[in-house]
């Protein structure tokens, strides 16, 4: 039972959701967050991002909790940047997928993730190239058959027209063990099989021994939508799509007018 902010847990996606598409933090959700930590509750994020790019984009926001981070394939506590869960990709499914979508679509780009979270570019595109300036990340080059074991997803990005055409190229092959999911309109993932950010959720409460239905999860766009259905309580932001919407119990403000701050405002009012 919730008694007070102390018993809450809030997750929240990142891009779209607590920082803008120019990467820009408002101050209000800086300073609402910073009020709901110092009066107790428990806040972290759950993003497609790779650890070193969440620390990056969130270098200020005062996390207290495991994030949640690929999408779901990791789980990891940025206090002692221990894993405490990691899913791999089945790597002979996903080279057979990558190497198919390459060979009929040279112009898609396309990055592997690995370990904790390092990138390999095995094919370059202004997509890819965009990806690594926009989130800070850092990368190396290399074809398929040299990235090291260890592949946590893979992800394809082209422009909106060639990405639907590869997914439709996707659509009709035959594999096992991994998923395909759609985290922007100009990124397609390969992702392990059942891995999510809902499913990390039911884990991270576990090891933080809080109920699901103390939790509030926050988010904008379909790969947040298993995180909203697991979630006590979600939260779909203004920008976000109308099925996202609908899978939320609170539709909260746009992003760039500090959605995240309004509802986290309303929380503490709750509780206070």
């Amino acid at each position: 039972m919730k008694q007070s902010l102390k018993d809450i847990l809030v997750v929240c996606d990142i891009d779209n959701t607590l920082i803008t598409d120019t990467m820009e933090l408002p101050a209000c959700n800086l300073e609402m967050i910073r009020l709901f930590c110092t009066l107790g509750g428990h806040f972290t994020v759950a993003s497609g991002r790779t650890p070193a790019s969440i620390r990056t984009a969130v270098r200020d926001v005062p996390i207290n909790a495991p994030v949640i981070a690929c999408g779901g394939a990791m789980l990891l506590d940025t206090q002692t940047d221990a894993v405490l869960y990691a899913k791999r990709l089945n790597e002979t499914a996903a080279t057979w997928l990558l190497n198919g979508v390459l060979e009929h679509f040279p112009e898609v780009g396309a990055e592997v993730m690995t370990g904790s979270g390092e990138i390999y570019i095995v094919n370059a595109s202004p997509y890819t190239e965009k990806h690594i300036r926009d989130e800070s990340l850092s990368c190396v080059w290399c074809p398929p058959g040299e990235v090291p074991s260890g592949w946590l997803k893979v992800l394809f990005a082209a422009e909106p027209q060639l990405l639907a055409q590869g997914k439709q190229y996707v659509a009709q092959q035959v594999f096992s063990d991994i998923q395909l999911v759609e985290t922007n309109c100009v990124y397609y993932e390969i992702m392990p099989e059942n891995v999510n950010k809902g499913e990390c959720l039911r884990l991270l409460c576990q090891k933080m021994q809080i109920p699901l239905e103390n939790t509030v999860a926050i988010g904008d766009y379909y790969n947040d939508i298993d995180l909203l259905k697991t979630a006590g309580r979600s939260v779909a932001m203004g920008n976000a799509p109308w099925e996202v919407k609908q899978a939320a119990g609170v539709v909260t403000g746009d992003c760039r007018d500090g959605g995240v701050a309004s509802y986290l405002y309303q929380l503490i009012k709750e509780y206070t």
